[in-house]
C-alpha cells in the first residue's frame, strides 16, 4: 500500500501543477502557451477561450483532489467505492488521451512534423500513459 500512497501523491502534485499552469494561462501568461495547442500548417486548430482555459484548470484540480479522496489523503463527502471507480475512468480518459484521436495528437497521431506533435510525442502521450497508470495502480489500490 505504500508504493501506491506515494504513486497518489506524485499524481496529486502532476495535476496541481497542471492546473496551475492552466491558471497562470488565464491570467495571461504565455510561456508554453502555443506549444500545447495542436497545429495545422503553422497554425493552431484552435484557440482557447477563458472559459475553456479555466474548465481545464478546473478540471485537472478535481482530478488531484479525487486521487487524494481515494488515497485516503482528503476526507471527501463520497464513499471509497465511488471514488475509486472515479479514479479508474481518470485512468481511462488519460489512456485515451495517451492513444490520441490518430490524427493530432497521441501516440499514433498522423501528422508528427510540428512542434505540437514533437511535443506530443516525447512529453504530452507519454506523461498521459503515465498517469492513467498511476491512476489505475491508485484506483485498483483498495484503500478504505
Amino acid at each position: 500500500m505504500a508504493l501506491s500512497l506515494l504513486i497518489a501523491w506524485l499524481l496529486i502534485a502532476v495535476f496541481a501543477g497542471l492546473s496551475l499552469i492552466h491558471v497562470y494561462w488565464l491570467f495571461g501568461g504565455r510561456v508554453g502557451q502555443l506549444a500545447a495547442i495542436p497545429e495545422l500548417d503553422g497554425k493552431p486548430i484552435f484557440e482557447p477561450s477563458a472559459v475553456a482555459t479555466l474548465v481545464v484548470a478546473i478540471g485537472l484540480a478535481l482530478c488531484a483532489v479525487v486521487i487524494a479522496g481515494t488515497a485516503g489523503v482528503l476526507a471527501l463527502p463520497l464513499s471509497q467505492t465511488v471514488l475509486a471507480w472515479l479514479t479508474r475512468a481518470l485512468a481511462v480518459v488519460f489512456l485515451l488521451r495517451a492513444i490520441g484521436d490518430f490524427r493530432l495528437v497521441g501516440f499514433f497521431k498522423r501528422i508528427r512534423d510540428t512542434r505540437f506533435a514533437r511535443l506530443d510525442t516525447a512529453v504530452y502521450s507519454p506523461l498521459c500513459l503515465a498517469l492513467a497508470i498511476g491512476a489505475a495502480i491508485v484506483g485498483f489500490a483498495g484503500y478504505g
